[in-house]
Formats: structure tokens, C-alpha cells, sequence
């Protein structure tokens, strides 16, 4: 009986993970601009929940959790001093005035990419996860007014750089 139980907590987590892996992914790729990275890290916070799954599992909203597991493993590592230090690459390659609208989006996912940790993380749940003040507040655990606040000066300084380089032609 015991093995049927962890088959059961087993499959249940898998078709969790396939289903939630996407759309983690997505929202770690809009953190980091990084394939493989964003790869790593909804890895990561799938792992996590994996290691809480039978209590878990009994959530409303499972997918919440792993939401918020990984927004803090982003924040947490944002911290490492590994992080901060500087890349260099051998070429710096040139930019020039979006032609497309994928060439677009991805000047506002570097506009977006160019914003603090934690205003980045409000406006990647407020705007790719579509999830209300209150639900960003608890995932980030702050306050509402807080969650507010860095949305407003984050969507400011977006339209001032998005729409400024759009206008010059420069990056």
C-alpha cells in the first residue's frame, strides 16, 4: 500500500510539472532575457515544490506556490555576490532601431530586463502572470501600497526609456 501512495503523490507531481513548466519558464525567461537559465531556474522551483508536494498537491491553486517559490529563488539569487559580478564578451554587438514587432517586444524585454529586482518581479507578475495588487503583495511579501508603488515607478521609467528609444532610434 505504502508504494501505491508514492506512485500516486508521484504521478500527480508530473502531470502538475508538465502542465506548470511553460508557463514557469515564460515568467523566468521575462526575469533573466537567458534560455538556459530561465530553464535552471523553473527547474529549480519545480524541485522545490516537489520537496513540499503531498501538502501542496492539497492547495487551491498549486501553481501559485511554485509561482512564488520561484519569484523568491529569482530574488534570493539576485543577492549572490557571484551575480553581481561583470560579464564581459568578446563582442559588443551593434543595435539598431527595431524593424519587427518581435525585434519591438525584445527591446521592451531589455528595457524590462534593465529594471531593479524587485520592480522587475512586480511587473513580470502584474503583467505577464495577469495576478491582482494583493496576490503580487503575497507572492513578494510585501505590502499592496509597496506592490503599487514599484508598479507605478517601474511603468514610468519603461515608457520613458521604451518610448524614447522607439523616438531616437537608440538603445
Amino acid at each position: 500500500m505504502e508504494v501505491q501512495v508514492d506512485a500516486d503523490v508521484s504521478a500527480s507531481f508530473d502531470a502538475f510539472a508538465v502542465v506548470s513548466l511553460p508557463r514557469l519558464r515564460r515568467l523566468a525567461y521575462g526575469w533573466c532575457r537567458d534560455v538556459h537559465r530561465a530553464e535552471d531556474l523553473a527547474q529549480g522551483a519545480l524541485e522545490r515544490v516537489f520537496a513540499a508536494w503531498p501538502r501542496v498537491r492539497r492547495m487551491d491553486n498549486p501553481f501559485a506556490y511554485a509561482r512564488t517559490t520561484m519569484m523568491r529563488l529569482l530574488l534570493s539569487e539576485q543577492r549572490r555576490p557571484w551575480f553581481r559580478r561583470e560579464r564581459t564578451t568578446a563582442d559588443v554587438p551593434e543595435r539598431q532601431v527595431p524593424t519587427t514587432d518581435t525585434e519591438a517586444r525584445m527591446d521592451l524585454l531589455t528595457a524590462v530586463h534593465a529594471l531593479p529586482p524587485r520592480q522587475r518581479a512586480v511587473v513580470l507578475l502584474r503583467f505577464i502572470e495577469d495576478l491582482p495588487v494583493a496576490e503580487v503583495a503575497a507572492v513578494l511579501g510585501c505590502s499592496e501600497g509597496n506592490v503599487k508603488s514599484l508598479t507605478h515607478v517601474a511603468t514610468a521609467t519603461l515608457r520613458r526609456r521604451y518610448t524614447a528609444n522607439l523616438t531616437t532610434g537608440t538603445k
